[in-house]
C-alpha cells in the first residue's frame, strides 16, 4: 500500500479549508469544539491549516497504517503534534465513540475516484461506481457543518441534491481546475468516467476536471446558499 499524494489538489484542498474555518470562525465555533477529520492523508495540507489557526484542534481518522505514520511524520515537524492528532481506524465506527462533546464540523478530502470496482491503480482512492460514496455516507452522519472536497466527474448533482434532502445549504465553496492524474487517466477509469459524463453524472475535459472545497451546513447562522453557483463551478447544468 503506497501514500497518495497530489502537490496541486493538496494545496487546494488546504487553503480552502483554511479559508472557508477562518471566514466562519464564530458561526461554526471550532475554536471551542476543534473539527474532526474523515482521511488523514499525508496530513500536510491540514497540518499547514493547524499551524496557522492557533486556535484549531484537529481530530483526525484514516484507515490506512502507512498514512499514519507518515501523517504524523509531517504533523511533527510541524510541530502541532499537541493540536492534530491522527488515530488508525474507520472515522465512521470511531469518531462518535470518541467520548466527550459533540463536535459540529468534520473535514475530509475523501477517495473519488469513480470506477466499475476497486482493482485500480490505487484501490484506496476509489469513491465508489460514481465517486461520491464517501462524500454521501458524510453528509448522512449528522454533522451540522460539513467540508468537503466535491469532484466534477463523482456525480455532483447527486451529492448537492442528497445534501438539500438532508437538510444541508451549501454556504461558500472554492473551485479549481486539475488535470487528469496518474489514477484518474488509468484506462478502466478514464473510459468509465466519459460514459458517467455523457449519462449526465458529470463533467470532465479530455485531460482535465474540476474539483470545488465546499461547506455544506445545516447551522442557521451560516447564511445563503450557493448550490447552483457551486455546480456551474463544476460545469455542471441541469
Amino acid at each position: 500500500m503506497t501514500c497518495f499524494s497530489s502537490a496541486d489538489e493538496s494545496a487546494h484542498y488546504g487553503f480552502s479549508v483554511c479559508m472557508l474555518l477562518e471566514h466562519y470562525r464564530a458561526q461554526l465555533g471550532w475554536e471551542a469544539e476543534g473539527v474532526v477529520e474523515l482521511g488523514t492523508g499525508d496530513a500536510t495540507a491540514i497540518a499547514e491549516v493547524v499551524a496557522g489557526l492557533p486556535d484549531l484542534r484537529v481530530r483526525s481518522y484514516d484507515i490506512s497504517a502507512p498514512s499514519i505514520e507518515e501523517a504524523r511524520a509531517n504533523i511533527s515537524a510541524r510541530g502541532v503534534s499537541d493540536r492534530y492528532t491522527v488515530e488508525l481506524g474507520d472515522f465512521f465506527d470511531q469518531a462518535d465513540s470518541a467520548g466527550g462533546p459533540r463536535v459540529s464540523t468534520v473535514i475530509s478530502n475523501p477517495p473519488y475516484i469513480p470506477a466499475p470496482d476497486r482493482d485500480i491503480l490505487m484501490p484506496e482512492l476509489w469513491g465508489g461506481v460514481f465517486g461520491n460514496d464517501l462524500v454521501l455516507q458524510l453528509l448522512k452522519s449528522d454533522y451540522d457543518n460539513v467540508i468537503t472536497a466535491v469532484a466534477s466527474y463523482s456525480d455532483p448533482v447527486t451529492t448537492v441534491r442528497t445534501a438539500e434532502d438532508l437538510g444541508y445549504r451549501v454556504a461558500n465553496f472554492l473551485a479549481m481546475g486539475l488535470d487528469f492524474g496518474t489514477y484518474s487517466s488509468e484506462p478502466k477509469v478514464r473510459e468509465h468516467i466519459r460514459r458517467l459524463c455523457a449519462d449526465g453524472h458529470g463533467w470532465a475535459g479530455d485531460d482535465e476536471y474540476m474539483v470545488a472545497v465546499a461547506l455544506f451546513t445545516r447551522n442557521p447562522d451560516v447564511r445563503g446558499d450557493r448550490a447552483d453557483q457551486l455546480l456551474n463551478s463544476l460545469q455542471i447544468t441541469e
